[in-house]
């Protein structure tokens, strides 16, 4: 069970702040019930969820060692291999929704280089492949802030420099 002020990922909402653990007093709501009040750390919101709500991915955001580690491990996460569209999308729904990082970066990873690629060719890259990037990168940047004590707008910077070395 996480505490008020604890640092989650609850699914696509990405990095949220639990403010408040117990019953809710909100009619309809049934009053048997533990929730978590979650404030997305990146949207102007709230979220109320039930504390064993199993449909969705809650789990602690990485500590500062497991991100280091992480940016450390980068350069070895091989991109997906798949040049079929529709499959690809498959794998970045999932690798989104799974909100496992390393599977993430192989999203950011495979999407640059489908980028780079279709750059080469003289082509754009697809708003579908702009779209999963974007996303991609918000939860890898999100998480990655968090954990590392920075603001979000440097991530990118810091795992560059990071990993040129």
């Amino acid at each position: 069970m996480f505490e008020i002020g604890d640092y989650i990922i609850y699914g696509n909402s990405g990095v949220c702040k639990v403010e408040a653990v117990g019953k809710l007093d909100i009619p309809g709501i049934p009053n048997n019930v533990d929730y978590y009040t979650l404030s997305p750390v990146y949207m102007s919101s709230k979220i109320y969820t039930p504390i064993d709500n199993d449909k969705v991915v809650i789990r602690p955001i990485i500590t500062n060692i497991e991100a280091e580690e992480l940016i450390n491990e980068i350069k070895d996460i091989e991109p997906y291999n798949e040049r079929s569209d529709k499959v690809c999308e498959e794998k970045y729904k999932k690798s989104l929704n799974s909100c496992d990082l390393k599977e993430i970066v192989r999203t950011i990873k495979t999407l640059y280089n489908v980028k780079l690629d279709r750059k080469a060719h003289g082509k754009k890259v697809t708003n579908s492949d702009d779209k999963y990037f974007k996303m991609a990168s918000e939860k890898l940047y999100g998480e990655l802030a968090i954990a590392l004590h920075i603001e979000k707008k440097d991530v990118e910077n810091y795992v560059i420099s990071r990993i040129d070395g």
